[in-house]
């Protein structure tokens, strides 16, 4: 079995916090598109978690690799991708687990052998709210370009947030630009202030999906994928839609459909808390970032 091995660094107090939030997070979640913990090593000053494998590797580096004779993901792979990592969040943010991610972006969405999306890297994800609290209030982190306008401001976290941070990778998939780029001319280092006004119209769109996809996509399919990227990344938070509702919107898109024909495409969207407790692997791992076991 091939595992994939992550050591955290230990050189602030905040290294062990993220460390723990991923043992618990993943520990007790189980969903087809969540990366499985298969277990967790603590000996001495070291800590390890060790993952299912994943041999496509990120998004992150399918969408901006640009190395010569590198075949970009293609307009369904991209729509698939989206929808299994809008399942994954949409799993996150019902009620049987009531976690709000915070930290989704194209480097925490890791691709298996299929490409079949599964979320991974827990360790700024917290507990939503309960009762009749609607906001968590908390430190500001997360990764520059993504964050929410409402969080960056007040510090105040709720599942929202999340779908901010969902259309602005929405919007990496369907530009093939990363969030922030400052090698990219004035005016467009930002790409939600720079794509805004051109998603916001149906004639417009084209002039910023990414021209590497060619005539792969349809017109319509791409405006519709924009509109939601749109309502996800709306300034007032109440505007945006739920998970649940962006999983629908996507559900609906003809390619989608298509690519999902494919028997080996086909996965369980289902999910469960999962009450076996991770094995501790303290003493049998080596240091290594993959091995057989």
């Amino acid at each position: 079995m091939i595992v994939a091995v992550k050591k955290l660094k230990l050189d602030s107090f905040q290294g062990h916090k993220e460390w723990l939030a991923e043992v618990n997070y993943l520990g007790q979640l189980s969903h087809p598109n969540l990366v499985k913990l298969i277990g967790y090593c603590l000996e001495d000053e070291q800590r390890l978690l060790v993952y299912e494998f994943m041999p496509k590797g990120s998004l992150e580096h399918h969408l901006f690799r640009r190395a010569p004779h590198f075949q970009p993901l293609s307009w369904n792979l991209r729509m698939k991708v989206a929808l299994e990592a809008a399942r994954g969040l949409a799993f996150l943010h019902s009620d049987e687990a009531k976690v709000i991610y915070r930290d989704f972006k194209t480097s925490n969405v890791l691709l298996d052998s299929e490409y079949n999306a599964k979320l991974s890297d827990f360790g700024l994800a917290k507990d939503g709210p309960s009762g009749d609290k609607s906001h968590v209030s908390t430190r500001v982190m997360g990764t520059q370009g993504y964050a929410a306008p409402e969080y960056l401001a007040t510090g105040h976290l709720t599942t929202k947030s999340d779908v901010y941070t969902y259309g602005v990778v929405l919007l990496e998939l369907l530009t093939g630009q990363r969030a922030l780029d400052k090698n990219r001319p004035p005016g467009q280092h930002n790409l939600v202030e720079w794509a805004r006004p051109y998603i916001n119209s149906k004639r417009r769109v084209i002039h910023v999906l990414d021209p590497r996809l060619g005539s792969q996509y349809s017109l319509p399919a791409a405006q519709k994928a924009a509109a939601l990227a749109m309502q996800c990344l709306s300034m007032d938070a109440r505007c945006r839609p739920d998970m649940d509702q962006v999983v629908t919107a996507l559900e609906k898109l003809p390619e989608v459909k298509k690519t999902y024909n494919h028997p080996l495409l086909v996965s369980n969207t289902s999910g469960s808390r999962n009450s076996e407790q991770m094995p501790d692997l303290r003493g049998r791992l080596a240091f290594e970032s993959v091995k057989r076991m």
